[in-house]
Protein backbone atom coordinates (compact mmCIF):
# COMPACT_ATOMS: atom_id res chain seq x y z
CA UNK A 1 0.00 0.00 0.00
CA UNK A 2 2.92 2.34 0.64
CA UNK A 3 4.12 2.01 -2.96
CA UNK A 4 0.60 2.79 -4.12
CA UNK A 5 0.55 5.90 -1.93
CA UNK A 6 3.75 7.07 -3.63
CA UNK A 7 2.13 6.72 -7.06
CA UNK A 8 -1.33 7.98 -6.14
CA UNK A 9 -0.68 10.64 -3.54
CA UNK A 10 -3.41 12.10 -1.39
CA UNK A 11 -3.56 15.17 -3.64
CA UNK A 12 -3.98 13.04 -6.76
CA UNK A 13 -6.65 10.97 -5.05
CA UNK A 14 -8.61 14.08 -4.08
CA UNK A 15 -8.24 15.48 -7.60
CA UNK A 16 -9.27 12.19 -9.23
CA UNK A 17 -12.23 11.83 -6.88
CA UNK A 18 -13.35 15.37 -7.65
CA UNK A 19 -13.11 14.85 -11.42
CA UNK A 20 -14.98 11.53 -11.24
CA UNK A 21 -17.69 13.02 -9.02
CA UNK A 22 -18.22 16.06 -11.26
CA UNK A 23 -18.36 13.86 -14.36
CA UNK A 24 -20.88 11.54 -12.72
CA UNK A 25 -22.99 14.50 -11.62
CA UNK A 26 -23.22 15.63 -15.24
CA UNK A 27 -23.94 12.06 -16.37
CA UNK A 28 -26.70 11.68 -13.78
CA UNK A 29 -28.77 14.14 -15.86
CA UNK A 30 -27.98 12.39 -19.14
CA UNK A 31 -30.35 9.81 -20.63
CA UNK A 32 -28.35 7.18 -22.51
CA UNK A 33 -31.43 5.82 -24.29
CA UNK A 34 -32.46 9.19 -25.71
CA UNK A 35 -29.14 11.06 -25.90
CA UNK A 36 -30.66 14.04 -24.05
CA UNK A 37 -30.27 15.78 -20.72
CA UNK A 38 -33.17 15.77 -18.26
CA UNK A 39 -33.04 18.52 -15.67
CA UNK A 40 -36.69 18.40 -14.56
CA UNK A 41 -36.67 14.83 -13.21
CA UNK A 42 -36.35 14.74 -9.43
CA UNK A 43 -34.56 11.35 -9.55
CA UNK A 44 -31.61 12.94 -11.30
CA UNK A 45 -30.89 15.16 -8.30
CA UNK A 46 -30.42 12.35 -5.77
CA UNK A 47 -26.85 11.52 -6.75
CA UNK A 48 -25.63 15.17 -6.80
CA UNK A 49 -27.10 15.74 -3.34
CA UNK A 50 -25.40 12.63 -1.97
CA UNK A 51 -22.07 13.60 -3.51
CA UNK A 52 -22.09 16.83 -1.51
CA UNK A 53 -21.18 14.69 1.52
CA UNK A 54 -18.33 13.17 -0.47
CA UNK A 55 -17.04 16.63 -1.45
CA UNK A 56 -17.24 17.71 2.19
CA UNK A 57 -15.23 14.64 3.25
CA UNK A 58 -12.59 15.33 0.60
CA UNK A 59 -12.30 18.91 1.83
CA UNK A 60 -11.96 17.75 5.44
CA UNK A 61 -9.21 15.28 4.49
CA UNK A 62 -7.39 17.97 2.54
CA UNK A 63 -7.67 20.41 5.43
CA UNK A 64 -6.58 17.90 8.08
CA UNK A 65 -3.55 16.76 6.09
CA UNK A 66 -2.36 20.25 5.15
CA UNK A 67 -2.85 21.65 8.65
CA UNK A 68 -1.49 18.47 10.31
CA UNK A 69 -4.50 18.15 12.60
CA UNK A 70 -5.89 15.17 14.47
CA UNK A 71 -9.21 13.59 13.50
CA UNK A 72 -12.27 14.86 15.31
CA UNK A 73 -15.80 13.55 15.91
CA UNK A 74 -17.27 15.67 13.09
CA UNK A 75 -14.88 14.09 10.61
CA UNK A 76 -15.78 10.65 11.94
CA UNK A 77 -19.49 11.36 11.50
CA UNK A 78 -18.98 12.53 7.92
CA UNK A 79 -17.02 9.37 7.20
CA UNK A 80 -19.77 7.21 8.70
CA UNK A 81 -22.35 8.91 6.48
CA UNK A 82 -20.05 8.26 3.53
CA UNK A 83 -20.03 4.57 4.46
CA UNK A 84 -23.81 4.56 3.95
CA UNK A 85 -23.47 6.47 0.68
CA UNK A 86 -21.05 3.78 -0.51
CA UNK A 87 -24.08 1.47 -0.69
CA UNK A 88 -25.62 3.89 -3.20
CA UNK A 89 -22.37 3.91 -5.17
CA UNK A 90 -22.38 0.11 -5.37
CA UNK A 91 -26.04 0.18 -6.43
CA UNK A 92 -25.20 2.69 -9.16
CA UNK A 93 -22.50 0.30 -10.45
CA UNK A 94 -25.13 -2.45 -10.64
CA UNK A 95 -27.67 -0.12 -12.22
CA UNK A 96 -25.28 1.13 -14.90
CA UNK A 97 -24.23 -2.45 -15.74
CA UNK A 98 -27.92 -3.34 -16.08
CA UNK A 99 -28.44 -0.39 -18.44
CA UNK A 100 -25.42 -1.40 -20.51
CA UNK A 101 -26.65 -4.99 -20.77
CA UNK A 102 -30.14 -3.85 -21.77
CA UNK A 103 -28.96 -3.28 -25.33
CA UNK A 104 -29.78 -6.95 -25.98
CA UNK A 105 -33.34 -6.43 -24.78
CA UNK A 106 -33.95 -3.29 -26.81
CA UNK A 107 -31.94 -4.36 -29.85
CA UNK A 108 -34.78 -3.90 -32.30
CA UNK A 109 -35.58 -0.38 -31.07
CA UNK A 110 -33.84 2.76 -32.23
CA UNK A 111 -30.91 3.31 -29.88
CA UNK A 112 -28.55 6.26 -30.39
CA UNK A 113 -25.00 5.58 -31.48
CA UNK A 114 -23.73 7.17 -28.26
CA UNK A 115 -25.46 4.57 -26.09
CA UNK A 116 -22.62 2.08 -25.78
CA UNK A 117 -19.76 4.58 -25.19
CA UNK A 118 -21.72 6.63 -22.66
CA UNK A 119 -23.04 3.58 -20.80
CA UNK A 120 -19.53 2.11 -20.71
CA UNK A 121 -18.16 5.40 -19.40
CA UNK A 122 -20.81 5.40 -16.66
CA UNK A 123 -19.94 1.83 -15.66
CA UNK A 124 -16.25 2.68 -15.59
CA UNK A 125 -16.66 5.85 -13.52
CA UNK A 126 -19.15 4.30 -11.11
CA UNK A 127 -16.72 1.39 -10.64
CA UNK A 128 -13.78 3.70 -9.96
CA UNK A 129 -15.67 5.81 -7.42
CA UNK A 130 -15.90 3.20 -4.60
CA UNK A 131 -12.23 2.32 -5.10
CA UNK A 132 -11.20 5.96 -4.77
CA UNK A 133 -13.46 6.34 -1.73
CA UNK A 134 -11.98 3.33 0.03
CA UNK A 135 -8.51 4.62 -0.79
CA UNK A 136 -9.51 7.97 0.75
CA UNK A 137 -10.43 6.13 3.95
CA UNK A 138 -7.00 4.48 3.97
CA UNK A 139 -5.29 7.82 3.33
CA UNK A 140 -7.20 9.38 6.21
CA UNK A 141 -6.04 6.60 8.51
CA UNK A 142 -2.46 6.89 7.27
CA UNK A 143 -2.04 10.69 7.21
CA UNK A 144 -4.58 12.04 9.69
CA UNK A 145 -4.77 9.15 12.15
CA UNK A 146 -7.21 6.69 13.61
CA UNK A 147 -10.31 7.70 15.53
CA UNK A 148 -9.22 7.32 19.15
CA UNK A 149 -11.38 9.64 21.20
CA UNK A 150 -11.11 7.86 24.54
CA UNK A 151 -7.81 9.57 25.29
CA UNK A 152 -8.29 12.49 22.91
CA UNK A 153 -7.75 15.11 25.62
CA UNK A 154 -4.51 13.44 26.71
CA UNK A 155 -3.07 13.73 23.19
CA UNK A 156 -4.18 17.32 22.71
CA UNK A 157 -1.33 19.72 23.25
CA UNK A 158 -2.33 23.23 22.31
CA UNK A 159 1.21 24.59 22.77
CA UNK A 160 2.69 22.68 19.83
Amino acid sequence: MNTLSKIITWKRNILASTVVLFTLIVLSFYGVYTNQFYFLKADNYIFPILTSVHFLYLYVIWFKITEDELPDPKMRNIEYVLYAIMIVYVFKVYDSITVLNSIKTYGEHVIPATFKPMATLSVLLYSILPILTLYSFWLRKHYVGVYNFENYNDNLNIWQ
